[in-house]
């Protein structure tokens, strides 16, 4: 297991690598002058000129290059060009706020997916399993925006019972600590603020976490309905063993593996693709960083928040692939 996981680890350098030539050739890759597209069509010669310095852009690629990899490996993500400020330290929480709400529409989806699609492999061919299965195809179908606008005018406008926008009441702020909210009320003790920063969760945790749910949900069933028809299954019954027995402890986890692949996918997307459910409900998350990025034309931003949540994304991968051989030891790559 400990050479498998270093192999794993070892196989992510070229990726790593990779990802950093392409979010590094992004400014390369702008039509015309990088900094005259920065500072705009009225920019004076002198300005580009001084801005081409500034940047490093006379220089060949490859010298670019090495100085943006140097500054990687010493934690430096540059100066934002907006706000003038660290982009190691200002980014991050806008990182958490989009990990803190992507734990949870997961947490969310997998719970009620994984259990959905057992049940409806269990109890196949029955109203659950058709109620289920028409619910997971009307999830995967339903627009995000939609479903989010759905939720804020039902339960919001017309019930009043939460939320609309933001993760805590603007008349009561948290102190951060973390910057997960849950997390920081939690350590200050304030449990009336963890209730609100609930709240304030729900709606979006829905709105994002039904797609991947449903997909679970599908991918449970159909993955449970061939492990349940397997030869030793049947034997296991035949001990007498009860049917939860034989669903949660002996087919669920061979039926898991491509449900973890589905999960690992899914919360990979998520966190990069949360830009709807953010903006809809004015969730400052990295989602809604790096767009306000490329509305100001601030490509260091653009550049590490791409190259953040696309290093992210990798490490859930990883994790997947050493859960593969933690399920299932014979898996080898």
């Amino acid at each position: 297991m400990f050479s498998y996981m270093l192999r794993r680890i070892a196989l992510l350098i070229p990726v790593l690598i990779g990802m950093t030539v392409v979010t590094f050739s992004i400014i390369w890759l702008i039509p015309g002058n990088p900094a005259q597209t920065i500072l705009g069509e009225q920019a004076s010669p002198q300005a580009i000129a001084e801005l081409e310095e500034q940047l490093g852009l006379n220089n060949p690629f490859w010298v670019q290059y090495g100085s943006y990899i140097g500054d990687l490996i010493t934690g430096d993500l540059g100066v934002s060009m907006r706000t003038n400020n660290e982009i190691i330290t200002e980014i991050w929480p806008y990182l958490a706020a989009t990990m803190e709400l992507t734990f949870f529409a997961m947490l969310f989806a997998i719970i009620i997916g994984v259990n959905a699609g057992i049940v409806s492999a269990w109890k196949q061919n029955s109203f659950f399993d058709y109620a289920c299965m028409l619910i997971a195809l009307v999830g995967v179908s339903m627009p995000v925006f939609w479903l989010a606008l759905m939720e804020q005018w039902i339960f919001a406008q017309e019930l009043g019972w939460l939320p609309t926008v933001g993760r805590s009441d603007p008349r009561a702020p948290i102190e951060p600590i973390t910057h997960f909210y849950i997390i920081d009320t939690l350590l200050r003790g304030n449990f009336d603020q963890t209730i609100t920063a609930i709240r304030h969760l729900v709606l979006p945790v829905i709105a994002l976490g039904t797609i991947p749910m449903a997909i679970i949900a599908r991918m449970t069933r159909s993955s449970m309905l061939e492990v349940l028809r397997s030869d030793y299954i049947r034997t296991v019954q035949a001990k007498g063993s009860s049917q939860g027995v034989v669903v949660y402890k002996h087919a669920l986890k061979n039926a898991f593996i491509p449900v973890l692949t589905v999960v690992g996918l899914q919360a990979g997307a998520l966190l990069g693709g949360a830009i709807l459910t953010e903006t809809i409900f004015s969730w400052p998350g990295v989602g809604r960083y790096i767009y306000e990025g490329i509305s100001y034309r601030d490509y260091p931003v653009i550049q590490s928040g791409i190259l953040i949540v696309a290093t992210i994304f990798v490490f859930i991968n990883l994790i997947v692939d050493l859960l593969y051989a933690s399920i299932d030891p014979r898996i080898k790559y």
